[in-house]
């Protein structure tokens, strides 16, 4: 069985589920139906946009549980977004009403052309790791070695500011 941690995120409301924190509880209960074992979910927690967006976020994360490898789990996520309104077009960090991203896996890495795993930026990103570090705080970064938790304090003693 493979763990993974995913954060989840919506700036967009839905006409069928509503507001971004909707989104994200009705995404959790899509991925229920999908065979995903869902073993420890954040609570939703509100960040400011990165990029051009002028939409606050919802956000989250969920450590989950499913034998697909890292390739077949992309794609039953990226068919989730789709099916909540997500089109993959234009302008990075644009508006959205569903983003899941497999941030780490327990296998360790994994890089292609189409995922990277450790995600690229989740060391850098409040929205990311504060809600990872509330449910998965021992998990390990298996490219700096550091724990989650670790690695949020890191970034919140920086003094720098939440993104």
């Amino acid at each position: 069985m493979n763990r993974y941690v995913i954060a989840l995120g919506s700036n967009q409301r839905h006409a069928r589920y509503g507001s971004p924190s909707a989104i994200l509880r009705a995404a959790l209960a899509e991925l229920v139906v999908q065979g995903v074992t869902v073993a420890a979910a954040s609570p939703v927690l509100r960040s400011r946009p990165i990029g051009p967006s002028l939409r606050e976020y919802a956000n989250g994360a969920v450590v989950v549980e499913i034998p697909k490898e890292p390739l077949e789990l992309l794609d039953l996520l990226q068919s989730i977004e789709y099916t909540f309104g997500r089109r993959r077009q234009g302008q990075r960090w644009r508006s959205r009403t569903l983003d899941l991203d497999i941030v780490l896996w327990n296998g360790g890495g994994w890089a292609d052309e189409r995922l990277t795993i450790p995600h690229a930026e989740f060391r850098k990103r409040d929205f990311v790791l504060r809600p990872a570090a509330r449910i998965a705080p021992d998990w390990r970064d298996p490219l700096t070695g550091l724990t989650l938790k670790h690695l949020f304090t890191r970034l919140t003693r920086r003094g720098s500011p939440p993104r």
